[in-house]
C-alpha cells in the first residue's frame, strides 16, 4: 500500500473526529496504520541519498539484519506517543479548518520534527540494546531533515484515516 503523495488528500465537506487517538488508534484502524507507517518509512528510506542518507540507510539494515521484526514492534510502542505529540497540531489544524494536513505540518517543520523525535529519543535512552542505540546515535544528528522531509506524507496518512 502506497501513502498518498503530498497534497492529494484533501478534507472537502469532511467531519473529522475530535482526536488524532479516535481516528488513528483503535483497535480495527491501528494495525493499518502501521502498515502504512511501515510502508511510508521504506519509501523515505529508499528516496535517501548523500552520505546521511547512506547513514539511515546502514542504521535501517543493522536493525532489519540484528534484530528482524524490530521496527515493527518500535511502530506498535511508538504509535501511541506519536499521535500524542500530533495532537495538539491536528486541533489547531482542525480549528483553522485548514485542507491539506502535510502542508500544515510542513510549515511548522522543525517543531513537528521534535516534538516527533522526542518519542523516539525517550525509546532510545530507555533501550538496552546496544547495536539498536548505536544505530540510532548514528542517524539521530540528521534526523529532524529527514522527519520534516516525510510531514507531507505524515500529513496525508493521517488524512486517509480521518476522511
Amino acid at each position: 500500500m502506497t501513502v498518498p503523495a503530498p497534497s492529494t488528500v484533501t478534507l472537502k465537506d469532511t467531519a473529522m473526529a475530535a482526536t488524532l487517538q479516535e481516528i488513528l488508534l483503535t483497535p480495527d484502524t491501528q494495525p493499518k496504520v502501521i502498515a502504512d507507517c511501515h510502508t511510508l518509512i521504506q519509501e523515505e528510506i529508499s528516496e535517501k541519498s548523500g552520505i546521511s542518507g547512506t547513514t539511515v540507510k546502514v542504521a535501517y539494515k543493522t536493525v532489519n539484519t540484528f534484530a528482524p521484526g524490530h521496527l515493527h514492534y518500535l511502530l506498535e510502542s511508538l504509535l501511541p506517543g506519536m499521535v500524542g505529540q500530533l495532537e495538539p497540531y491536528w486541533a489547531d489544524f482542525s480549528a483553522s479548518g485548514g485542507s491539506e494536513f502535510g502542508d500544515y505540518l510542513a510549515k511548522r517543520g522543525d517543531e513537528v520534527a521534535e516534538a516527533l523525535l522526542s518519542v523516539t529519543d525517550a525509546r532510545a535512552a530507555a533501550s538496552e540494546r546496544a547495536t539498536i542505540i548505536r544505530a540510532y546515535r548514528s542517524v539521530r544528528g540528521s534526523a529532524a531533515k529527514h522527519v520534516q522531509a516525510a510531514l507531507p506524507h505524515v500529513g496525508d496518512l493521517v488524512l486517509k484515516y480521518a476522511r
